[in-house]
């Protein structure tokens, strides 16, 4: 199947709740620029974003904590059948806990170097990189809603004055 013709398969709808629902607590100081949505058989499961400084915890991503929201409603650590929309490339934690979790699909937004730019302290090895050294299944949709993701780091960057973590 072509790329273009994946892309297709992914909803809109589910990476703009991740948006809108970080674009909320990006005004409440509770964690970085960052939202996840988790989809099965088209349900949202959970929609959830980063923690980091309101938890004081620097593995309250939002993907982190989408994946424990969802295995706590699903009852199980196998969220295989599940996709993750991600409003940023998720860093190598984030990814390594998508791929132990079963989850089938990463559709992210912006990417990593978008947030290095905003002085974020992230690893530069790109989902594709880690997907090879893994051996990984999971299929990786890069890009996705681009545009629309890069609001949220434009909203930290006007909220920030330079905070970085």
């Amino acid at each position: 199947m072509s790329t273009d013709l994946y892309r297709m398969n992914n909803n809109p709808l589910y990476m703009q709740k991740a948006i809108d629902h970080t674009l909320v607590h990006i005004a409440k100081n509770e964690g970085g620029p960052f939202g996840a949505c988790i989809v099965k058989n088209d349900l949202i499961i959970t929609i959830n974003h980063n923690t980091v400084l309101k938890e004081g915890d620097a593995t309250c991503h939002a993907e982190i904590n989408a994946i424990r929201a969802a295995s706590a409603l699903l009852n199980t650590h196998d969220l295989s059948q599940c996709e993750i929309y991600s409003t940023t490339e998720p860093c190598p934690m984030c990814f390594s806990a998508i791929h132990w979790a079963n989850i089938n699909k990463i559709i992210y937004g912006t990417s990593i170097q978008d947030v290095q730019a905003l002085g974020f302290k992230e690893l530069c090895i790109s989902n594709l990189k880690l997907k090879q050294l893994a051996h990984s299944n999971i299929t990786i949709v890069a890009n996705y809603m681009q545009t629309e993701c890069q609001v949220l780091l434009d909203q930290w960057r006007l909220k920030s004055n330079g905070i970085t973590y």
